[in-house]
C-alpha cells in the first residue's frame, strides 16, 4: 500500500510538473496574424484594384517573421511601419522581394521593445509601394489575435 501512494505521489507530482512547463512554453509561443492589404486602407486611400494577403508572426521575444505576396500591383518596395489605422508612421522593418509578388521580413528582424508595445496595440502595418503611387499603393493593419 504505502509503494502504491509513493506511485502515485511521485506521478501527480509529474503530471503538475509537465502541465506547468507545457503552460509555459503555450505563453512563449508565437502569435500568428493573417493581414489583407487594399488601397482603401493607405493614407491617403486610393482607388487601387491592387490587393495582398500573407501572414506575419511575432513572438514573445519580439523576433518577426512572414511575408505578403500581392495581386495586381508592381511593387517597387514594402515596409513595417509603426502607426495607428489612419495615420503614416515610420518604418521599422524593410521587407525584401523574395519572389516575383511575395515581399518577405528578412531573416533575424526583431521589434523594438517600443516597436513591441505598438504592435500588441494594433499600431503597425505593412504596405508596398509603387511606381504608380510612390508614397504607398495598399496597406493593411497587423492586428494581434
Amino acid at each position: 500500500m504505502i509503494s502504491l501512494l509513493k506511485t502515485s505521489r511521485h506521478f501527480l507530482v509529474t503530471s503538475v510538473v509537465l502541465t506547468a512547463l507545457l503552460a509555459a512554453g503555450s505563453a512563449m509561443a508565437a502569435a500568428s496574424v493573417d493581414i489583407m492589404l487594399d488601397g482603401g486602407h493607405e493614407v491617403p486611400a486610393n482607388a487601387s484594384m491592387a490587393s495582398a494577403k500573407g501572414t506575419f508572426t511575432v513572438a514573445d521575444d519580439k523576433s518577426v517573421s512572414g511575408s505578403v505576396t500581392t495581386k495586381g500591383i508592381d511593387g517597387t518596395m514594402a515596409h513595417i511601419h509603426e502607426a495607428a489605422a489612419g495615420k503614416n508612421g515610420s518604418v521599422i522593418v524593410k521587407l525584401s522581394k523574395s519572389g516575383a509578388d511575395t515581399w518577405s521580413v528578412p531573416a533575424g528582424s526583431k521589434l523594438t521593445d517600443e516597436q513591441y508595445a505598438s504592435y500588441k496595440a494594433g499600431n503597425l502595418y505593412v504596405n508596398v509601394h509603387s511606381a504608380a503611387i510612390p508614397g504607398g499603393e495598399i496597406r493593411g493593419q497587423l492586428i494581434p489575435k
